[in-house]
């Protein structure tokens, strides 16, 4: 509900939407298409709160894109003179109530004037000279000399964006880890909750069984990676810190997103591995053999 901030874009179904058009506008979907995916009125899908949220958002990218008529702009002034959102964030402050009714009027008085400058798809390079490989195992030093590794679990490319993400591993030691030792090793994860049956839940996530049957009982649940993210430009800056020492070639399935961070530098790595028992206490993250994820 009311947790997210008071711009028109800013929160879960805010961003899903207006990105969403966007994605499809970027890859040259055709605007009947963009309508039928989102169509302004589905009110029957949300409560008013979060129909303000959607129609507001979808209004702002038809705008951009050229897509506002008359009768659009009738139907959200329609939707905005109900005041949920303005309720909702007055329930927690009377400062957030007023905010959200100013960002509402700047946004009604844009979108009543004409777009002359229609927005261009944009076309997003893509990073194919990577620095590091999906399924490369790496390691590198801390100050006392000692080793620690992680996995890279995968390189996500998104409007013009390129991240690795990484996996930490539970090895520590002076000797330099081989691929044979991190086979043997524990990774980082957490469980999260299904609300899907047991069927549902193995179709959304094919692989799944290998945790339920290492966590034991009777469990229903997805399975996510703890994920350090670093964008390609930054890791540029401290590559070097890292070696490759093997590579290792886990289900697919299972390169789900359990908890996620970014970090911008070596030191962060330092100061996340230095004392990861302690993160693992914190953050409640759980420890499984990096055996049962593999290929076979």
């Amino acid at each position: 509900m009311a947790t997210d901030g008071t711009k028109i874009i800013d929160g879960d179904t805010a961003h899903d939407t207006y990105w969403g058009i966007m994605d499809l506008y970027d890859s040259e979907a055709g605007l009947e298409m963009i309508l039928n995916e989102f169509p302004l009125e589905q009110p029957d899908y949300f409560d008013a709160f979060d129909n303000e949220i959607y129609v507001t958002s979808c209004g702002l990218a038809y705008w951009e894109i050229g897509l506002m008529t008359a009768e659009r702009i009738e139907y959200i002034e329609n939707i905005i003179s109900k005041n949920a959102c303005v309720n909702e964030w007055t329930k927690l402050s009377e400062k957030e109530g007023k905010s959200r009714k100013s960002v509402l009027t700047r946004f009604l008085n844009k979108i009543k004037k004409e777009n002359t400058k229609i927005r261009k798809p944009k076309k997003y390079r893509k990073i194919s000279n990577f620095i590091f490989n999906e399924n490369d195992i790496l390691s590198f030093k801390l100050k006392d000399n000692s080793y620690r590794s992680l996995i890279c679990m995968k390189i996500d490319q998104y409007r013009g964006n390129c991240n690795y993400w990484f996996v930490p591993t539970i090895y520590k030691s002076f000797e330099k880890p081989t691929e044979k030792s991190i086979t043997k090793e524990m990774i980082l994860g957490r469980t999260i909750g299904s609300g899907y049956d047991k069927e549902t839940t193995r179709k959304e996530q094919p692989g799944i069984e290998i945790i339920w049957d290492y966590v034991g009982g009777n469990p229903k649940f997805f399975f996510g990676f703890v994920i350090d993210a670093v964008e390609h430009k930054d890791l540029l800056k401290f590559k070097d810190a890292f070696e490759k020492v093997g590579s290792i070639n886990i289900i697919d399935g299972l390169k789900k997103t359990g908890s996620f961070g970014y970090s911008e530098n070596f030191e962060r790595f330092e100061e996340r591995y230095d004392d990861l028992d302690k993160q693992i206490s914190i953050f409640g993250y759980k420890k499984y053999p990096v055996e049962i994820m593999i290929k076979k």
